[in-house]
């Protein structure tokens, strides 16, 4: 069995605003990360299975990294990711008065690009890339 740590080139973040609530940070980054997986096969690994035989559904094969920020660090963040064309996903502060994707879909895309009231983003590509998107951004605690 291979002990030597495992380096990835690539990265998956989520940069949420600073000002959310604790639930909200939670909801957000999971609905974030379950866009990355569905639509980017690569940062999905094998499924689980314990000892017993019983099988459990494939996460990410990498770690996932929070970041926290300002608006202002996220509207930046967000126009860097557009820029660099990175697999994205956005959650507005819309979206957490509608209760169903069809009414989450329709409340993003009625707002212009550049208007969105972000309140987190998910990002995945090379390393070096959504580190330069993140500039701005600190760990979240």
């Amino acid at each position: 069995m291979n002990t030597e740590p495992i380096r990835f080139d690539t990265k998956i973040a989520v940069l949420l605003r600073a000002d959310l609530e604790p639930w909200q940070r939670l909801n957000v980054t999971a609905f974030l990360v379950s866009g990355l997986g569905s639509q980017v096969p690569e940062v999905i690994g094998e499924p689980y299975e314990d000892a017993d035989g019983v099988g459990y559904l494939p996460m990410f094969r990498q770690p996932v990294l929070v970041f926290e920020g300002s608006k202002e660090t996220l509207k930046a963040a967000h126009g860097r990711a557009l820029s660099r064309a990175l697999p994205r996903a956005v959650f507005t502060s819309d979206l957490f008065a509608t209760g169903n994707d069809r009414d989450n879909r329709a409340a993003v895309r009625a707002v212009p690009t550049a208007e969105l009231d972000l309140v987190g983003l998910a990002v995945y590509g090379a390393r070096g890339g959504v580190d330069k998107v993140l500039k701005g951004a600190r760990m979240h605690p």
